[in-house]
């Protein structure tokens, strides 16, 4: 029997997907996380925009195009806040959420239609990840309390919950990855009875692993935060902070918690720590309370922390979120904001690659394409490199020049 676990959305669903993919493989299934003929698929949905809802229901017509007799389970955030809307597809068997992901598993011979599991009260232990990729993505922590005036994700996801660190270096040690990513919902937020963030990092000094962190709020950034990651072995020194508007007012509007300044003066303290990190963020681009001079702020801000990548999204309006109930602004407004914020974005990651030539980074290795192998740098700059043969999974190179959405690279003896 072959089964398909293919994901949409965060990182955080990349995290349960591969626990997916373990399970099934212990169960004697072939697993693939791609779109490719099976018996079985699971979709692991997003809600984060009405896009991201769209795609995970048009993925139904998508798989019965491949095999128009397979059997469809779905899970996740999209499933969770709208059951009803994927059980009129064709060969759904079973439609769970966001929880307990861990017992689909236990249903896949079942037919029962939507079975939606209650909020844990802590954080629920999966399956040792079984990924398909050189890069590993750990999950420590789920839910969030922030509650975004425009985010649906702590109504889908509940309360923040945190893992022991003895289970997550458990993980990282059994499944030996390359690179492992430490990420959660809000991984900022990450408390397991009284360890912190900063804390769990420190536990993790003695891994030899390279460790690359998901998103992160910028409370969590200061001198003992920085300091325990410089003691870690192999840190790939990439930073997300997800700022989503540079206006005082809008990032207020939004309930974010910090100022212009405070994201300025966390990025600088960055800086001091790691000279050639890569700081990368999400921006919404047209929030309903956004004037003209608040986007011209976000503008700003890129060019003045100089980014060296943006994740720019328009905002879409979120049933049940308080921003659901504020004036949208014109579509044409929100384009037009939007082509300029990605000229800046490309600007920006120019410049950033423009930077890295002549220094020595190191690259995994992921796939090849075209006669070159692909991979991330520490930084997370994206790097090509001719297609020959390496020794191991970590290659030391240096940046020669800009390529494609990234750089191109020589092996650095």
């Amino acid at each position: 029997m072959k089964a398909v676990v293919f994901t949409l959305g965060c990182k955080v669903n990349e995290c349960e997907s591969d626990s997916l993919i373990a399970g099934l493989m212990q169960l004697g299934y072939e697993v693939s996380d791609c779109l490719c003929f099976a018996d079985l698929y699971i979709i692991n949905t997003c809600a984060v925009t009405k896009e991201a809802e769209k795609k995970s229901r048009q993925t139904a017509s998508r798989v019965l195009k491949l095999n128009p007799n397979a059997k469809i389970i779905y899970t996740g955030c999209a499933s969770q806040k709208a059951p009803e809307s994927f059980l009129n597809k064709k060969n759904v068997s079973l439609i769970t959420g966001s929880f307990s992901k861990n017992k689909i598993l236990d249903l896949l011979t079942e037919n029962i239609g939507v079975k939606l599991f209650d909020e844990p009260n802590a954080f629920e232990e999966l399956n040792a990840v079984k990924t398909l990729k050189k890069r590993t993505y750990i999950k420590v922590q789920d839910g969030c309390n922030n509650f975004c005036s425009y985010c649906i994700i702590p109504y889908l996801r509940g309360r923040t919950r945190s893992r022991n660190p003895e289970s997550v270096i458990n993980e990282i040690e059994c499944v030996n990855p390359v690179e492992a990513v430490i990420n959660g919902i809000n991984l900022s937020a990450y408390n397991y009875n009284g360890k912190t963030l900063t804390n769990l990092i420190e536990s993790l000094k003695e891994v030899n692993t390279r460790i690359r962190l998901g998103s992160l709020h910028i409370g969590v950034i200061d001198n003992n935060f920085l300091t325990a990651l410089k003691g870690l072995k192999n840190f790939a020194p990439h930073f997300h902070l997800s700022l989503q508007s540079g206006s005082n007012a809008v990032l207020k509007s939004m309930n974010r918690h910090y100022t212009r300044e405070e994201f300025i003066e966390k990025f600088k303290l960055i800086r001091e720590y790691f000279p050639n990190a890569g700081i990368t963020t999400d921006i919404i681009v047209g929030y309903p309370t956004e004037r003209e001079e608040d986007f011209n702020d976000s503008l700003s801000l890129a060019k003045e922390v100089k980014f060296s990548d943006i994740h720019p999204f328009i905002f879409s309006p979120r049933e049940g979120t308080k921003a659901y109930k504020l004036t949208d602004l014109p579509a044409e407004v929100k384009k037009a904001r939007m082509e300029k914020m990605l000229k800046l974005k490309s600007e920006l990651k120019n410049d950033f690659v423009s930077s890295q030539i002549g220094k020595s980074l190191y690259m995994i290795p992921e796939e090849s394409v075209n006669g070159y192998l692909e991979g991330y740098a520490e930084n997370y700059l994206r790097l090509y490199l001719k297609e020959k043969e390496v020794v191991g999974d970590i290659v030391k190179v240096k940046v020669v020049a800009p390529y494609l959405d990234g750089a191109l690279v020589e092996l650095d003896n």
